[in-house]
């Protein structure tokens, strides 16, 4: 892998530029949690957790480096308790995507500017205006949310595993002969497709299959043992429930879309990998965690949408709130955390809901006001 110039302003910077003026991490609030503060969070969490129908619920807060976990559910406690279960993040996995050529880019051996085809079909010409690897992460690579093939695979399995009907193969395959409506930076639209050829890439770069390439570069930096890509035991794995929230659903299977969505964690290897975010200079990855929180893209009505390399960005009176949600066929997360709060929250359930989301509304609402 070679590197260049950098393609994002602040990527090359250990600079937080989201807050506006230097670093802000746990140690940089100035803030001290009271007892009392304590009780309200315990007594916010808990009403969180009792507002979401779901077989189970963990709402799991981090504020100055001080663990909070409510847990709760329609059904009977699980023999392992569901603090120490592994949930499925779904499209939150993107932001464990982020951070990883983030870091790729800072230990210099990627810019991102690079063409992402020049990884998957090395002998193959690129354009004037390729697809670049900061594009895909970007969701402004002029790709659609899924290769045009998708829905006619997938469906014979769409209520149980359809991304699993769509291997890798496919995913770079579709890629390659993929001819977008529109040059590559100058729209957007949210692309799991996009983000999944990313990881391929990246791959392909690195000569490194992508579970060991996050791995080597994210999970064992950060400590998070409790992470994996792919289901491990049965006894561990939260079992996730349909849209009525009583019928189980198959472990996620994510196919060729790994790098879009197939992390699974513990809610304290999830605070963990927040509050990594939170205080950045504390980490093995400072560099790249300061790198993910800088905005590289704004859009729509007075570019009033703000994005990192890894999350939606939010102003709030105290500062900039980030947050990336996800979903898989029969679970829910949320991720989020505040620099200027010290707070970090790791939403999570096991029921897909499909309209009238509460349980993204209650989560954000419950971060929004820390």
């Amino acid at each position: 892998m070679t590197a260049g110039p950098p393609p994002w302003p602040g990527i090359d910077d250990d600079t937080d530029a989201t807050a506006e003026g230097g670093v802000l991490g746990n140690a940089g609030t100035g803030r001290t949690t009271s007892a009392d503060d304590e009780d309200a969070l315990r007594e916010r969490a808990a009403r969180a957790v009792a507002a979401i129908d779901a077989p189970d619920v963990v709402f799991a807060v981090s504020r100055n480096g001080r663990r909070t976990l409510h847990c709760g559910g329609s059904t009977p406690h699980p023999p392992v308790p569901r603090e120490d279960l592994r949930y499925e993040i779904g499209s939150a996995s993107k932001t464990f995507t982020g951070l990883l050529l983030a870091r790729l880019i800072r230990r210099g051996l990627l810019t991102g500017g690079e063409p992402a085809a020049a990884w998957l079909d090395p002998g193959r010409r690129t354009g004037a205006s390729p697809a670049t690897l900061a594009h895909l992460l970007t969701h402004t690579a002029g790709l659609p949310t899924l290769p045009a093939d998708f829905y006619r695979r997938a469906l014979p399995a769409w209520r149980t595993n359809p991304y699993g009907r769509y291997p890798a193969e496919r995913v770079v395959d579709a890629f390659l002969r993929h001819r977008p409506r529109h040059r590559p930076g100058t729209r957007w639209q949210y692309s799991n497709f996009g983000v999944a050829v990313l990881g391929h890439a990246l791959a392909g770069a690195a000569g490194t299959a992508w579970e060991e390439l996050l791995g080597t570069h994210v999970l064992r930096p950060l400590g998070l043992d409790g992470t994996a890509l792919r289901p491990e035991d049965p006894k561990t794995d939260a079992v996730g429930h349909g849209k009525d929230g009583r019928t189980p659903a198959l472990a996620f299977d994510a196919g060729g879309f790994a790098a879009a969505g197939a992390v699974r964690a513990t809610p304290h290897d999830l605070l963990t990998f927040l509050e990594a975010h939170l205080d950045p200079a504390g980490s093995p990855l400072a560099g790249a965690l300061s790198a993910v929180r800088t905005p590289v893209l704004r859009r729509g009505l007075g570019h009033r949408h703000v994005h990192t390399m890894a999350w939606f960005r939010h102003p709030t009176d105290g500062g900039p709130l980030y947050f990336h949600s996800g979903a898989t066929l029969g679970q829910q997360a949320f991720l989020g955390f505040r620099p200027d709060t010290g707070t970090a929250l790791a939403a999570l359930c096991t029921r897909r809901f499909r309209s009238r989301d509460a349980f993204i509304a209650t989560a954000y609402a419950l971060l929004a006001d820390q």
